[in-house]
């Protein structure tokens, strides 16, 4: 049995190598996957038939079948999507009056077990391929045709830089002007702070938007609810953070999750003060999104807006995002979670 490439993890260089001369004919062919969203050959009517079925018998087009679509009363629109080996990733559009961004996973679940993150709560499988990563994108942009997608997150299941290779290589697939062209700054790469990954980041030299996972500036309350800074504790990280706005000139971008009861004291808000402040950074304070595997509860309006005015008095820009799709089992990795329970 033919073991077949898939077609859309490859570079327009790559695919311009494979195919050989004359180099239209691999122009023709990214165009058509990325730019015309073509699902199969047989769709590049402009290529002669004997080539496309040489292609068919070469090359997969990888496809992501939509298990299921939840719309949530703000307009968002969650899928979960079945891969090509029958595993499930999931994938977020939201809508806003600018802007039309994607959440996208880089894994089928996630070994980093957040407390309030349902992504690991079924554990981790795999990395997704840099096809599949794509296959996201295009199959969100077939099945909202109206909705062209503007700008990515990579925060979805997964710790992306722990699939770092797929990532960029999709990225730079996506950002291409001949295919989506998803422009470098509008694309956000969010982890949960390996140090190691955000120097080796820094050094690749790619404009890409940086955010991290922080959700407490105090080492005793991240690592219960972020195993990870059991491992590389909140100096560690900031070090490494400094040194990437050092190397690049560019802002970090820290996510913090306001949790009832749990990290929205005036210890957690001076502890964030005291590491951000007179630095590259800003902050996204986002109310927390239960689930049941975590039972706490969202802070009240008043808790969340005394701490947005804490940070914002020290001269830290923060801005309260609240979390689009909460009416659709919005958190990351919940639909994929419930779809595994349902076929136990």
């Amino acid at each position: 049995m033919t073991i077949k490439t898939p077609i859309l993890g490859l570079l327009p260089e790559e695919l311009a190598e494979k195919i050989g001369p004359p180099k239209y004919r691999a122009d023709q062919i990214f165009e058509w996957l990325h730019g015309k969203l073509a699902a199969s050959f047989a769709e590049m009517t402009n290529l002669p038939k004997d080539f496309r079925d040489t292609l068919e018998q070469t090359y997969l087009i990888t496809t992501l079948n939509p298990v299921s679509a939840e719309k949530a009363n703000d307009g968002s629109i969650k899928w979960l999507f079945e891969t090509p080996r029958k595993d499930a990733v999931e994938a977020v559009l939201i809508p806003t009056e600018s802007r039309r961004t994607l959440c996208i996973s880089t894994q089928v679940g996630c070994k980093f077990g957040c407390t309030f993150c349902a992504s690991g709560q079924a554990g981790f499988e795999r990395n997704l391929g840099a096809d599949e990563i794509i296959s996201e994108v295009l199959s969100a942009e077939r099945l909202n045709p109206f909705e062209r997608i503007s700008h990515i997150v990579i925060m979805g299941m997964g710790e992306p830089f722990d699939n770092a290779d797929n990532l960029l290589r999709a990225l730079k697939t996506l950002n291409h002007p001949s295919g989506r062209g998803i422009g470098k700054r509008r694309i956000t790469i969010s982890t949960v702070g390996i140090p190691k990954k955000i120097l080796w980041f820094a050094e690749q030299n790619l404009p890409f938007e940086l955010s991290v996972s922080l959700h407490s500036a105090v080492d005793s309350v991240r690592t219960s609810i972020m195993p990870v800074n059991k491992a590389f504790p909140t100096k560690e990280l900031f070090e490494a953070c400094w040194k990437y706005t050092e190397k690049t000139n560019r802002v970090i971008t820290f996510e913090y999750i306001l949790i009832g009861g749990v990290n929205t004291d005036e210890t957690n808000a001076s502890a964030l003060i005291s590491a951000l402040k007179g630095r590259k950074a800003k902050v996204n304070l986002i109310p927390y999104n239960p689930i049941d595997e975590y039972p706490q509860k969202r802070p009240a309006l008043e808790t969340i807006r005394g701490f947005e005015q804490k940070l914002i008095r020290a001269g830290i820009p923060a801005t309260v995002r609240f979390s689009k799709g909460s009416s659709v089992n919005g958190a990351c990795g919940q639909l994929r979670l419930r779809h595994i329970e349902k076929k136990q």
